[in-house]
């Protein structure tokens, strides 16, 4: 078994990788990267029973990653760029040779993941750290699944103005239920959990909209959203309508929160090995 390391700024997630499947994902909170390694680590052959000597060989990438020195417990470590780990690890999931790669995370990064090529698009401060701060500040919570309770049951009508607020006619071929402005609205009756459905919209369709003007630009159809935004439940919907109006297909893979965790070990593997 070959496993594959995420270190983030605030979570380490890890996926064993065998042959050509995943076989098993976990992540761990921890401040400190070798800590968070290492408890990854330990909980993951914990949780799946498996002995040290069953893991051929450790890839880690992620902004902790370089904290680390050439071995975790006495298996080897590969180090694998972090932009080569999400474009290979969304290729993979999704099934695909060819896409545009979103990982969201505490912001966003896009790559182009062709084959074996993968080149950088660029990125955007916005994400999963935007939604928790701007919570912070106007709905006085920091706790994830609290701001995802209260969303689900938001109304956007009074937060965002639409296209028919605004205007009686379509503009060309966006619909009159398009979003004019996010938090455009500035009414009076929003609630707080209003507000928090405003916050999920306006961070799922900035980060659609870049991956939109992405793939035009690279002349690709597919769209593949990775990172632990996939798991709110509103985003399927919010870029299911994006994909509609500009004619592009947006794809949640089995395990795309942990998808740069499998595309590091999926680079190690004999067959893919990226020096």
């Amino acid at each position: 078994m070959i496993l594959g390391i995420d270190i983030g700024g605030t979570t380490t997630k890890i996926a064993g990788f065998k042959k050509t499947r995943v076989c098993g994902v976990i992540s761990v909170q921890a401040d400190d990267p070798v800590t968070s390694a290492s408890g990854a680590l330990g909980k993951f052959t914990d949780e799946f029973s498996l002995r040290l000597k069953d893991i051929e060989s450790i890839a880690v990438t992620g902004v902790g990653a370089d904290f680390l020195g050439n071995d975790l417990f006495g298996i080897p470590l590969k180090r694998v760029a972090e932009f080569t780990a999400i474009g290979h690890g969304g290729l993979f999931l999704a099934g695909l040779n060819k896409a545009v790669v979103v990982s969201m995370g505490t912001g966003t990064a896009m790559v182009l993941a062709d084959g074996r090529e993968i080149r950088h698009l660029g990125g955007s401060g916005v994400g999963g750290g935007t939604l928790i701060g701007l919570s912070r500040y106007i709905l006085n919570s920091t706790d994830f699944w609290n701001i995802v309770d209260l969303a689900g049951g938001g109304n956007l009508g009074n937060v965002d103005l639409n296209i028919r607020d605004i205007s009686q006619v379509e503009m060309g071929n966006i619909p009159l239920s398009a979003t004019a402005s996010n938090f455009g609205k500035h009414s009076d009756k929003a609630t707080q959990a209003d507000l928090a459905l405003g916050l999920i919209n306006l961070i799922c369709q900035s980060i659609g909209m870049m991956g939109v003007f992405a793939s035009r630009e690279e002349k690709v159809d597919q769209i593949v959203l990775t990172g632990k935004l996939v798991r709110l439940p509103q985003a399927g919907k919010i870029f299911d309508r994006l994909g509609k109006l500009f004619g592009k297909k947006f794809i949640i893979p089995e395990y795309a929160e942990y998808s740069t965790a499998v595309g590091s070990a999926y680079s190690i593997t004999p067959a893919n090995d990226i020096k």
